[in-house]
């Protein structure tokens, strides 16, 4: 028989695989399952199959874009976009670029790519990301989360150890979520925090107003791995620039323990 979570939809497999194997706690599998579509959402974003991974460890890379109206309004859609094309152009000049796997869902959900190989990964332009959407931080950290463990039980089923690295990225709090809530989310962050081979990291660009290492914290992200920055475009492309420099010290580390990265300072 098919498992079932509270919200009485049918568990995907590779979810149901963390929690059997011990990787997600109750709270963080009832969140997961709160979401409208789990299954199909994920498997948006599981790209490439294994058996074509031609590398002996894997690290994930995976990246949440802003793409709320607030963005445009800021004038930062290109230093976004620029921004995110400078940390795949960094990681594909990395000597651990055949390891890695890079997936990119903007925070409206919309899937630029699913996971695969650096080579060929579509960079951001103006015609495949528009900043006009809304903030549902909740809701796709959740999906996007669920996601990156999806496809590291994947890996791993099938022999491939896995680390993974994951950014959010927003210039604002959350407003539109209705599945989600800042605990649901840290449910799932402080899950994958504990096994010890994910980072979870957050970015937020300033508007203003929000209290981001607030926010963020109380999504269970910890300080190390909170960027604030200002709202310019150098200070965006700086972020994001820091935040590629972690990702390629994560995918040189030994074994699959990402845990001997104690943040953004190295």
């Amino acid at each position: 028989m098919t498992s079932r979570s509270s919200s009485n939809a049918p568990v995907p497999p590779l979810i149901q695989r963390a929690r059997d194997e011990g990787d997600l706690s109750a709270p963080s599998l009832d969140a997961i399952m709160l979401a409208a579509d789990i299954g199909a959402q994920i498997q948006a974003g599981l790209g490439v199959a294994p058996d074509d991974v031609p590398a002996a460890e894997v690290t994930l890379v995976t990246m949440m874009p802003d793409d709320s109206g607030s963005i445009a309004s800021a004038n930062n859609e290109a230093a976004v976009r620029a921004g995110h094309n400078e940390v795949l152009d960094s990681l594909e000049h990395s000597k651990q670029a055949d390891g890695i796997l890079v997936h990119t869902r903007y925070l409206n959900g919309d899937v630029l790519y699913p996971y695969r190989p650096l080579a060929g990964a579509p960079r951001m332009t103006t015609q495949n990301y528009r900043a006009c959407h809304g903030t549902p931080l909740y809701d796709q950290t959740v999906v996007l989360l669920g996601t990156v463990l999806a496809k590291s039980k994947e890996l791993e089923a099938a022999g491939i150890p896995t680390r993974t690295v994951t950014l959010i990225v927003t210039d604002g709090s959350d407003v539109h979520s209705i599945q989600q809530t800042a605990a649901s989310v840290r449910a799932v962050v402080d899950d994958m925090r504990r096994s010890e081979s994910h980072v979870v990291a957050a970015m937020g660009i300033d508007d203003g107003l929000t209290d981001f290492r607030g926010v963020f914290r109380e999504m269970g992200i910890p300080d190390e791995w909170i960027l604030t920055l200002g709202s310019s475009a150098k200070e965006i492309r700086t972020a994001f620039r820091v935040f590629s420099q972690s990702a390629v010290r994560v995918s040189q580390a030994a074994g699959v323990s990402a845990a001997a990265f104690g943040g953004f300072g190295g």
